[in-house]
């Protein structure tokens, strides 16, 4: 069974529930689902819903943010709530010596020396752990292992 089917599914089954608020979750899920597919003109593969719901958690991390430092810990919490939800759809995350590793692996082999090779890192990083890991995280390892 596919993400998108999985997601389908669980909307059904939050419906039958009357989880009101995971359903909502799942439904945001599933517009930003199919506007992708609408703009694109693409049918989304698992790839791209990991995507999808990767760049829904980074918004709503955002949010909390913002919402915590505008004192309104219902929101925050709300966002929050939404992230647990959105976390079920992703793969199981590497560990941070699992990136590091990773990260370290590639370096070497585009033979990477300096800050200015962080571009061309990242990319190649992306390809291998795109969904496998927070990419904040990758972020960081790529710019500790270009400094050594």
């Amino acid at each position: 069974m596919s993400l998108k089917e999985q997601i389908t599914e669980d909307m059904k089954t939050a419906m039958r529930a009357k989880d009101s608020e995971r359903l909502g979750t799942i439904r945001l899920l599933l517009a930003a689902i199919k506007q992708k597919e609408v703009d694109e003109r693409v049918v989304v593969d698992d790839v791209a819903a990991v995507a999808i719901v990767d760049k829904l958690i980074k918004q709503r991390k955002d949010s909390i943010e913002a919402f915590q430092k505008a004192a309104r810990t219902d929101l925050a919490d709300k966002e929050a709530a939404e992230i647990i939800v959105l976390q079920t759809y992703l793969p199981a995350r590497l560990s941070a010596e699992e990136v590091t590793t990773a990260v370290k692996a590639i370096v070497a082999e585009l033979g990477a020396k300096g800050p200015g090779d962080m571009g061309k890192v990242m990319g190649a990083v992306k390809t291998q752990l795109a969904g496998k890991a927070d990419m904040s995280q990758v972020s960081a390892a790529v710019k500790a292992a270009l400094a050594s």
